[in-house]
Parts: C-alpha cells; sequence; structure tokens
C-alpha cells in the first residue's frame, strides 16, 4: 500500500469513528498520537514536588505510565478521545419519581448535596459511547481497549492534545461553546488515525481571558494559581481523603457531602453556554442530594449499595458518615428530634473519629447540650 492509500485509509477510518462517537452520544470526539504525554508529565512531577496533590494518587501515582499509552496497549499508535455532558437544568425536577420523602412531624429532614458529575454514573454513559468506538476499530482489524476515570491516562491532557478543548484556570477542560460540564475518555488503538488536534498543543488558545471568577469564587482558595489546584483544600477532594475531615474546610463544606461544583456554577462561559442552549432537565435517576438522617441511619451494606460507584477511601462507608455529619452541623437544623438523636447516637460511638466529627456538628449548631453527659 502506497503512503498516499494508507494516508487515506487512516483518514477515513477516524472520520468513520469520529462519526460513531458523536452518533453514541459523545459531545465532542478528536484524535491524537500516542506519543507520551511530555507537558502533563512535567506538570504531574512539578506539582507534586510542591505537594498540591496532597494525599491525592490516582494519575500522580505514576507520572511515567499515566502520561505513555503505550503502557495501557502495547504499540499504540492513536487515542480518540471523546466528552459525555452531563450539564442538566439545576433548576429542573430533583430527584427520581416517587422518591420518598421525609415526613418527620417537626419537618422534612436536612439534606446533603452532590455535585453534578456525581448524580448517576455518568462514566458508564461515557463508556459505553467509547465501547462503540472501540468495537467499530476492532472490526476494521486493529486492536483498541477504552480508558477512562482510570489513573492509567492523564484524559484531560489527552483531550487537549486531541484538540476538543482548552484549558480553563479553574483547571478542567472547557469545549468551545459548551463549557467544562463533561467527563473524558479514550479508546487507545494501534491502528494508525489522521489526528484532529493542532501539531503544537500550545496552540490552543484559551477561553477564560482576564475573567478569574472560578478562583475568588472557590470556597477554600484551593485555584492558587489560574489552572493549579491544591488538591489539600479541594472539597471535592477532601471528601474522598482519608481521616478527619479539615477542621479549617469544615465550615467551607456547607452541605456538600460529595463534590463540589462552585468553580463551574460561577464560570461566565457556562453560564453563556446554558443561555445559549439551554440544559434539558435532569435524568431521573439523578439524585442531587441525599437525606443526611436516612444516611447516617444506613448499615454499612446499604451505603455501599446505594454509593458505592463513588470514590470512598479504602472503600470505607465511615468516611460517607464523616461527610454527612460536617454537612449536618452545616445544616443549620438544631431542634429537628431525628437530628438531635442522630448526633446523640454518633457523640456516643466507639468511633473516635466519628464521635469527634458529631461533636464539632453539635456545637455547630449550638447544641452543646447533646454533648453533655457523653463521654
Amino acid at each position: 500500500m502506497g503512503l498516499r492509500a494508507a494516508a487515506s485509509d487512516a483518514l477515513s477510518l477516524g472520520t468513520q469513528l469520529v462519526d460513531v462517537g458523536r452518533a453514541a452520544g459523545l459531545a465532542a470526539v478528536g484524535i491524537t498520537t500516542a506519543e507520551i504525554l511530555d507537558e502533563a508529565r512535567s506538570v504531574l512531577q512539578e506539582r507534586k514536588s510542591r505537594e498540591l496533590n496532597a494525599d491525592m494518587q490516582f494519575t500522580y501515582r505514576n507520572p511515567e505510565r499515566s502520561t505513555d499509552p503505550s503502557r495501557i496497549l502495547p504499540g499504540a499508535r492513536s487515542l480518540v478521545v471523546g466528552a459525555w455532558s452531563y450539564r442538566r437544568d439545576p433548576t429542573g425536577r430533583q430527584g427520581p419519581p416517587g422518591a420518598p420523602e421525609a415526613d418527620d412531624a417537626a419537618g422534612r429532614h436536612p439534606e446533603g448535596q452532590v455535585a453534578r458529575y456525581a448524580r448517576k454514573d455518568h462514566y458508564a454513559a461515557l463508556r459505553s459511547a467509547l465501547g462503540q468506538v472501540a468495537r467499530h476499530v476492532v472490526d476494521e482489524g486493529w486492536r483498541a481497549t477504552v480508558v477512562c476515570d482510570d489513573n492509567a491516562l492523564v484524559d484531560r491532557a489527552a483531550a487537549h492534545r486531541a484538540g476538543i478543548g482548552w484549558y480553563g484556570k479553574n483547571s478542567l477542560l472547557f469545549l468551545p461553546g459548551q463549557g467544562s460540564w463533561f467527563v473524558l475518555g479514550a479508546v487507545v488503538t494501534d491502528a494508525p488515525l489522521e489526528p484532529t488536534g493542532p501539531k503544537e498543543p500550545r496552540a490552543h488558545a484559551s477561553g477564560c481571558g482576564t475573567c478569574s471568577r472560578c478562583m475568588t469564587a472557590c470556597p477554600t482558595g484551593a485555584l492558587v494559581e489560574p489552572g493549579v489546584l491544591d488538591a489539600g483544600r479541594c472539597l471535592a477532594w477532601l471528601v474522598q481523603s482519608a481521616g478527619s475531615f479539615p477542621v479549617e474546610h469544615r465550615r467551607a463544606l456547607g452541605t456538600r457531602i460529595y463534590g463540589c461544583d462552585e468553580c463551574q456554577q460561577e464560570c461566565p462561559i457556562n453560564r453563556l453556554a446554558d443561555r445559549r442552549d439551554p440544559a434539558g432537565p435532569p435524568d431521573a435517576d439523578e439524585i442531587p442530594s441525599i437525606d443526611l438522617i436516612a444516611l447516617l441511619e444506613s448499615s454499612d451494606e446499604e451505603l455501599m449499595a446505594s454509593h458505592g460507584r463513588w470514590y470512598i477511601a479504602g472503600r470505607d462507608p465511615r468516611y460517607l458518615r464523616r461527610n454527612a455529619l460536617v454537612a449536618l452541623g452545616n445544616s443549620g437544623d438544631s431542634h429537628h428530634p431525628a437530628t438531635e438523636a442522630t448526633l446523640r447516637h454518633w457523640i456516643g460511638s466507639d468511633d473516635g473519629m466519628l464521635s469527634e466529627h458529631a461533636r464539632w456538628a453539635a456545637a455547630e449548631l449550638h447544641r452543646d447540650d447533646l454533648v453533655a453527659g457523653q463521654r
């Protein structure tokens, strides 16, 4: 086969894969080479040296691995990168139809908030769409592996090099005209595909301009520089981290129990995208909030069955309870009978970490009486 014919085949298959991905529901599809992501590797190493990753591992664990697609698929030549949108109208219907509501005589139970990306398994939808792309690659006689939400690849760097977006000051990838409400993944293949991105990654222009609203909106100041996140201050990471929740950031957590959307909600680019193309209502199976009392009364098995798809440190449901106790302390719901009973229970718990968080919550609610007489 001549070089011209080979180039034509690479372009043709790449075009087919973009079409397959879009038909499968991907908001954007791009193609890049499977060369080492050198810039991302340098960034990971530099931020590790500054301890900005705190105890976060993920792609920081082994930058040499997470920036080299050939570690995923030996002989890899191309990456087909896809973005799946989880942008929804936050004013739309909340929770699944028929969801039970607390019916306590003193009113509804306080609720903990869940970040938009975690309200349902959007990664499952992304993985399914990328799977269709991978199957087409395999049908054409090549090897392919799907990777998303995995420490094996820095997906934002791959997406950036594939030309589907640019880095915002909130450290997320923005798709032109669509904002940053996306999860990302890729198909790693040994097929020689024609790249869709610019030859020089730095050719991507940032659309943030002089705006830094995300940085000032961050509840803990975790965006320490444009595009640079200190995980040790980021609420989205702290709810996933092991150990005691840092006292200095507990009030900033508010009633969040998983994730934080603040930097995206305050972003003018995201707001403009909503005005240009209003988002649809939440899906029927999206759960934007969780009854804190019900969570704190659930067994380990019940918690993992309901929320086990989330990243939970050590797969230990104690950390969901820890987050819920902080949220309860920030709820302002100081005299609800269920709140009182729940706090008394956890204040008296043999679990030192949870007892301490319950005592903090009681103090925040000005209910020192709940601690009196407890050991």
